[in-house]
């Protein structure tokens, strides 16, 4: 038996894809419209498709999820080659609201429940997420641009409290990145 895994078609890595992308938008924004059918829908493809891609809505919410922390990580990787060092910590931090944002929506909307799967999905990622803001901290702080004494699980921890300690209304993105904001212009090097 062969044990390898083919490629998926073009057509089935498209689908896949867009059903990601309407699942953030959709699921993201929650609300009574918000349901697995009305993703498939945006996505352009039948209810079927949606669930022989992600047979359970647990799966499409880690597929969504790791899409954005990916999405985050190759920030990172940009940011790293560009401008000042603090200004891409600040950058990478405002998208880390983004990411929020779109985790809150989901969780509502699809009503998930942590498995032993999904919390191994979100220590790897999480584990991730540090080490790329760790290599934008190590450099803001080369440059003398940031203290030396915040490590990047003290900024991902600030940022999540900042994001979860308001009641989500149409103003809680901007007010935590005000906040943020605030926060990071504190963390520059005298």
């Amino acid at each position: 038996m062969n044990s390898t895994r083919r490629k998926p078609r073009s057509d089935a890595q498209r689908n896949r894809n867009r059903l990601i992308e309407a699942a953030k938008e959709v699921l993201g924004q929650g609300g009574p419209g918000a349901s697995l059918e009305a993703v498939a829908r945006s996505a352009g493809v039948g209810i079927g498709t949606l669930y022989r891609h992600f047979p359970t809505r647990e799966a499409l919410f880690q597929a969504v999820y790791r899409h954005e922390v990916e999405q985050l990580i190759n920030l990172a990787s940009e940011l790293e080659q560009t401008g000042d060092g603090a200004d891409a910590v600040r950058a990478w931090l405002h998208a880390v609201v983004g990411l929020v944002a779109t985790k809150r929506g989901l969780l509502g909307a699809l009503a998930v429940v942590a498995t032993d799967d999904s919390k191994a999905l979100f220590a790897e990622l999480s584990a991730r997420m540090k080490a790329a803001l760790g290599q934008l901290l190590a450099r803001a702080v080369a440059e003398g641009a940031m203290r030396g004494d915040v490590t990047a699980e003290d900024l991902l921890s600030a940022v999540y409290a900042l994001c979860y300690g308001r009641a989500p209304d149409p103003e809680w993105e901007a007010q935590v990145l005000r906040l943020l904001d605030i926060f990071v212009d504190g963390l520059h090097a005298r």
